[in-house]
Parts: structure tokens; sequence; C-alpha cells
């Protein structure tokens, strides 16, 4: 009995510090208590493709992916028109994309306030099936464009 009952309380031990062991330490963005970045939030996708959402530790976020391969920022600094950086609509989502740091690729909602900043490893999944998840686009549609790209490159999902 007593052999039975450590061994319960072991397999206990293990599931409690193996869920523990899952949450992605990420930092908040600026404006990470904006109310529609909860709205976000609240809408997030529990999968993109094969790459199951985990728990994070920040506010406004979102991490799916084991080992990450997709980070989710709401509330990150909104960015001013620029020629720097290409301009995609997918999912009439407008996007900045920032190519500099391949195979990870980073984009930012463009024309939306809060922004929001989804960080994606190209490596082990495609950029456009993380933006054209039908949940996330839904989940960032909660965010009312107020401007638009002027000559955007036009993406199907």
């Amino acid at each position: 009995m007593l052999r039975r009952l450590a061994s319960v309380l072991g397999v206990l031990a293990i599931l409690v510090l193996s869920g523990c062991a899952g949450t992605v330490h990420l930092e908040p963005a600026d404006d990470a208590n904006n109310p529609l970045c909860a709205e976000v939030t609240v809408r997030l996708p529990q999968a993109i493709a094969d790459q199951e959402r985990r728990w994070t530790d920040a506010q406004a976020t979102g991490s799916w992916g084991d080992p990450v391969s997709v980070i989710l920022s709401c509330g990150v600094t909104v960015p001013g028109p620029t020629a720097e950086l290409q301009c995609v609509t997918l999912e009439g989502i407008d996007w900045l994309v920032d190519e500099s740091e391949a195979p990870m690729m980073r984009m930012t909602t463009y024309g939306r306030d809060p922004a929001v900043q989804v960080y994606v490893d190209t490596e082990r999944l495609s950029s456009n099936e993380v933006l054209s998840n039908p949940s996330l686009v839904s989940a960032l549609r909660m965010i009312p464009a107020e401007r638009a790209c002027t000559a955007p490159n036009t993406i199907e999902g």
C-alpha cells in the first residue's frame, strides 16, 4: 500500500513539474494592457498548423510549438509608414515584414492600434500558414484598421 501511494505521488509530482516546465517566458509589450489586446488574446487559437499553444507568463502574448516556433505579442509600438520593410496584405490584414533575422521572420500589423507582432521560425512553419490561420485572423480583426498600406503585395491565404 505504501509503495503504491509513493508511485501515485511520484507520478503526480512529475505531472505538476512538467506542467510548469511548459511555460514560455516572455516580456509584455508596452501597451499590453490595452483592452483590445485582451480581446485578441482570448481568441487566440489552440493550435497553428501542427503547433500546439503553450502557456506564456506575460500579458497579451501567445506561443505555439515545442520548441517554440511562433510568438505573438499584442501592444507593441505602432509602426509608422516605412519604405524599408515590405508591406503585405493577407486575409485583409496589412503586415510589415522584417526578414533581417532569417530564418526567423517578424511581422507587425500595420494600421492598427494597438499593433500586434508575430515572430515565426520559418524553418518549422510557413509565415503565410501562421498569418492565415482563421482563428488568428478573427482575433486580429478585433482591432479595427485605421490605415492601410499604400501599395501592398497581396498574398492569398
